[in-house]
């Protein structure tokens, strides 16, 4: 079981990016396998931000156009969404008390990790490094 994050959904659906092939390719594996694989409803809103704002994408997508390829992504059998628990408070104080830092933008990856912890998954695959701060989440580069 692992968490796909936003970065590697907008290389994926940027037919710009330099890492926009790999990325595509990658998704197009995970959506054929039968593990489980996982994304959240923040990673879902942070991907539709993104992937339809003007001033990260010179021809950002439209909303329909973003919600295409999410039903794209979604509709792979081992694919979810992961949600809150009742122990999703308790477990943010955990995570306060092992990373003290956490404050301001981190906090968006903090509940991607905390979730994640909820539900006993401990790999993401991103390029985001800042999730390396959570000692309980294996990160992965897919494209180091």
């Amino acid at each position: 079981m692992f968490v796909v994050d936003t970065n590697i959904l907008v290389y994926a659906v940027n037919q710009n990016s330099a890492v926009h092939e790999p990325c595509r390719e990658l998704l197009s594996h995970y959506r054929s396998q039968t593990e489980p694989w996982y994304l959240t409803w923040g990673i879902i809103y942070e991907f539709l931000r993104v992937s339809t704002h003007p001033r990260v994408f010179p021809k950002p997508l439209s909303l329909r156009s973003a919600w295409t390829f999410l039903d794209a992504v979604l509709a792979s059998p081992a694919a979810g969404v992961l949600q809150e628990r009742p122990r999703h408070w308790e477990l943010l104080k955990e995570a306060t008390a092992e990373v003290p830092s956490l404050a301001g933008n981190l906090l968006h990856d903090a509940h991607t990790a905390i979730l994640m912890r909820e539900h006993g998954i401990r790999r993401i695959y991103t390029r985001d490094a800042h999730f390396r701060r959570f000692p309980f989440v294996e990160v992965i580069d897919p494209l180091s």
